[in-house]
């Protein structure tokens, strides 16, 4: 009788063995094979999306933070230009100003008094604009000059680079384009926007220019690049997925070879003894060899339904494991939830009944319990001796007591060379942990600490870019949101803020004469200063250079003035030691306040900043109030100082 020739009823259906194999082959490998390989696909699609929105959301940063940097140098230059204008009368202004534009090279300049302009000189396609007010005194009348370093061209120079470019327009007329085929075509804020054969990402930037009016900066992405990288990955993931079912194929054919030829003698000796219900158990006689695998196949039947029933169970975990970790990528920025999910997947993962999560805050802190699951209570010791040995060993401690089985992981370090995050505890009753219980524990310990890692420099990059390194002090653009927010709130509720503006006396000859490292010292002893004399609502920010500033919200002039006096007498008390001597030096500061109810933040900066003005000139170490509340609701003046270092 030949076992590959004789054909297996199943389920009315006469199919040979080897065809049972291939059709649990099919069923069981590649079906979901192939579902895996759809979602793939899937997932590299959507990946290759969220690149090119990120690509492009990068490149419209980089050019916002290039034409922000081209405004500040222009601001410097209108300074400079300002003073040098300050006292040359109209009739020669023109030709002043020509002969500064060739000297410097600058874009474009224009010249006004009073909002009359005066000159206007250079190319009308001039972006990036800054500004400055020649401040009155000995005689002279106020002007503003505004300069730009670069025209649209330049700007648009600057940026383009291999598929991507940048178009700029200003009130519908295109000042500049990399990018061939824009002429009059609508440019969208967000989305996609096809140019001849290529279709870009496009987002629009609205920028200040001349005259008051915006300039619109579009930075476009070549899709095609995404389309590339997004076929590539495809192309692999396929290769990868057919050389994977070639494999599981040949490896079937073989498995079916090989159980056929093992196989035959057993059946053909079951077919004879028994015929019927498979499912029930093997008749066994004799004490030969089939009776040997009649007994072992029985007992292989009973350890089957065991293993199946564990198996459920172990599925029944590994489902919510991955329901978890979906639920941390989902909050992915959430530390408490992250770290509460990951106590409950830990405690998945290995069936543990119960369990404790410590973390700290901050790599200087002690660790502090931030979550638990089931109850502790008599627990403490093996919690405790478990915590212990997996915090001062390799990372991983066990401990034990009246039945209860305690496994402690660590979760990687904060900084390198600083303490752990924190420590993730598991306790199960009656059973010790295994060593593949410990090694998944590793494994979700370092899952768990990138995820921690990823959150901490997200919060590390927030911080950093709304405060200042050196002072500690919140940073000028920080400083200008949060006057902004306070100027609404006065104007919505009537109540005074106050503003108080500070320039170190003399601090380029500290420089000059101790180093730049000893002048570093004295902004942070006098920022040091300005927030200790200060109260817990006002905002202490760092302007530029050695100008610091203070926010006093519900404060009118007087009160402002006095809280001025308070940090100027503080400053000027202070003895600032000397780097690598015993010796100290005295500093001084000149302060300008105003106050305002109404009106603009740049009104209330110009005012103060006027106040700060004369403060040094009318000999430094004072405190000198704006003549009167700030008021004027179209006050646009620029955000720098024109006092003295």
């Amino acid at each position: 009788m030949s076992f590959e020739g004789a054909p297996i009823r199943w389920k009315g259906v006469a199919m040979s063995f080897r065809a049972r194999l291939i059709t649990f082959f099919l069923l069981i490998v590649m079906v979901p094979m192939f579902a895996v390989g759809f979602l793939v696909l899937r997932l590299i699609q959507d990946s290759g999306a969220g690149k090119a929105q990120a690509r492009v959301n990068g490149l419209a940063s980089a050019a916002a933070s290039v034409y922000a940097q081209a405004s500040r140098s222009a601001s410097y230059d209108a300074r400079t230009v300002a003073r040098l204008l300050e006292s040359v009368p109209d009739r020669g202004l023109r030709a002043r100003v020509r002969q500064l534009d060739r000297q410097v090279g600058i874009a474009r300049v224009v010249v006004s008094e009073g909002g009359r302009p005066l000159v206007d000189v250079g190319d009308r396609t001039a972006v990036s604009p800054g500004l400055a007010v020649v401040a009155a005194g000995h005689g002279h009348r106020t002007r503003t000059v505004i300069i730009s370093e670069l025209s649209a061209a330049q700007y648009a120079g600057q940026l383009h680079g291999r598929g991507f470019g940048v178009v700029l327009r200003q009130s519908g007329q295109t000042l500049a384009s990399t990018v061939p085929g824009v002429r009059d075509r609508v440019l969208p804020r967000h989305g996609n926007i096809t140019l001849g054969a290529t279709t870009y990402q496009a987002v629009t930037l609205s920028l200040p220019g001349f005259e008051g009016r915006h300039v619109g900066v579009t930075v476009l992405s070549d899709g095609a690049l995404t389309r590339t990288s997004i076929g590539t990955d495809r192309l692999v993931a396929i290769l990868f997925i057919i050389g994977f079912f070639g494999l599981a194929l040949a490896f079937a054919l073989y498995v079916t070879r090989d159980l056929q030829h093992q196989l035959a003698q057993f059946l053909r000796a079951a077919q004879r003894l028994a015929k019927g219900d498979f499912s029930s158990p093997v008749p066994v006689h004799g004490k030969d060899e089939f009776a040997a695998l009649g007994v072992e196949f029985n007992a292989m039947s009973a350890q089957l339904r065991e293993r199946l029933q564990d198996l459920e169970r172990e599925q029944a975990r590994v489902r919510r494991s991955i329901r978890n970790i979906g639920e941390a990528f989902a909050s992915n920025l959430d530390r408490d939830g992250l770290l509460e999910l990951a106590l409950r997947t830990a405690m998945d993962a290995t069936d543990a009944d119960r369990g404790r999560l410590s973390a700290r805050d901050q790599p200087d802190l002690p660790l502090t319990e931030a979550a638990h699951v089931g109850r502790l209570d008599g627990l403490q010791e093996i919690v405790l001796e478990s915590e212990r040995r997996a915090l001062e060993g390799d990372g991983l401690g066990q401990a034990s007591g009246a039945g209860i089985f305690g496994a402690s992981v660590a979760l990687g370090a904060m900084r390198p060379g600083l303490a752990s995050h924190g420590v993730i505890t598991v306790l199960r009753t009656g059973r010790a942990f295994s060593e593949d219980d410990l090694a998944l524990l590793r494994q979700l310990a370092l899952r768990a600490t990138l995820a921690l890692d990823n959150v901490q420099e997200h919060f590390d990059v927030q911080r950093a870019a709304i405060t200042d390194d050196l002072t500690g002090l919140a940073t000028h653009g920080r400083f200008q949101e949060l006057l902004a927010l306070e100027i609404e709130e006065a104007h919505r509720y009537s109540y005074p803020v106050g503003l108080v503006m500070l320039d170190i006396d003399n601090f380029k000859s500290i420089n000059d004469r101790y180093g730049h490292q000893q002048g570093d010292r004295v902004l942070r002893c006098v920022s040091a200063i300005l927030r200790d004399t200060s109260r817990d609502v006002d905002v202490a920010a760092r302007y530029g250079g050695e100008e610091m500033c203070l926010i006093l919200p519900h404060t009118d002039l007087e009160g402002t003035y006095v809280i001025a006096e308070r940090v100027r007498e503080a400053i000027a008390a202070e003895a600032v030691p000397l780097a690598d001597s015993d010796e100290t030096i005295r500093v001084t500061a000149s302060f300008g306040v105003a106050a305002a109810t109404a009106g603009s933040k740049n009104a209330l900066i110009a005012a103060a900043d006027g106040a700060l003005y004369r403060a040094k000139h009318e000999g430094k170490n004072r405190t000198v109030k704006a003549p009167q509340p700030v008021i004027d609701e179209d006050a646009r003046v620029p955000e720098v100082s024109e006092a003295e270092a």
